[in-house]
């Protein structure tokens, strides 16, 4: 065995954490859900906010097909996004994150976690939640929605931020808020741990296959010890060495 070869068997194991942010650590949902409704009526239909809300979550093109069906118009696609994306800004003011959000993030990077966030937002709106936020130096990476091909509920938005964040998916936990994040970890074997903060059911969140659930932020961290986000972190010692 080469010294190269020997000492890339040596580094120890990188372990992450991936976030979802609108619904999971900032408090959005309900403002992308206006947004949607606003947008969708300006082009003549005219849908219950209920059912926005429950397809929040899953990316752009996706959300509009499965809101108006294949027989749409396509050619609105593209401005409906823009008209939705000009509607939300001007709810950018407004937002908050979720109480402990921060604090999460710190506690997870502490622990030797790589944090990544895994938003398909675009790279503006991300900036303004990374700055709601404010806990940049515990976030290791982030993509945006230009770094995948495919929305969710399909994978390619957490492989990106596994790729940006060196990590792999055997070592990784999700933490997201919509069935439609649990479903494109589950795409790729990675635990999920739900939050019911963007509106999702607990119990809508363990049938889609969450490992466990809570509340919010700050029942998460209350439990913290106890759950999968804890287990995932590497022995201290490792830490030390890497």
């Amino acid at each position: 065995m080469t010294d190269s070869a020997s000492s890339t068997d040596d580094r120890p194991t990188r372990h992450g954490v991936l976030f979802d942010v609108d619904g999971t650590l900032v408090d959005s949902n309900y403002q992308h859900t206006m947004a949607w409704w606003q947008a969708f009526r300006r082009f003549g239909h005219d849908l219950p906010m209920a059912e926005i809300h429950r397809a929040i979550g899953m990316g752009g093109d996706k959300l509009v097909a499965h809101l108006l069906g294949d027989d749409r118009d396509t050619e609105q696609d593209d401005e409906l996004d823009a008209t939705r994306s000009a509607v939300f800004s001007t709810f950018w003011p407004g937002l908050r994150s979720f109480e402990g959000a921060g604090e999460l993030l710190r506690r997870c990077a502490d622990g030797g976690l790589t944090v990544v966030l895994a938003s398909s937002a675009s790279h503006q709106e991300l900036a303004v939640s990374r700055g709601i936020i404010g806990a940049d130096e515990a976030i290791s990476a982030a993509t945006s929605s230009g770094d995948a091909e495919n929305s969710k509920p399909d994978p390619d938005i957490l492989q990106a931020a596994l790729a940006a964040g060196g990590l792999d998916a055997a070592n990784t936990v999700f933490v997201g808020d919509s069935v439609w994040d649990v479903l494109a970890a589950s795409e790729l074997g990675i635990p999920t741990v739900g939050l019911a903060s963007g509106g999702t059911s607990a119990a809508e969140l363990r049938e889609a296959g969450a490992v466990e659930v809570h509340k919010d932020i700050r029942a998460l961290l209350t439990a913290f010890d106890d759950g999968a986000l804890h287990r995932s972190q590497r022995p201290a010692r490792s830490r030390e060495r890497a």
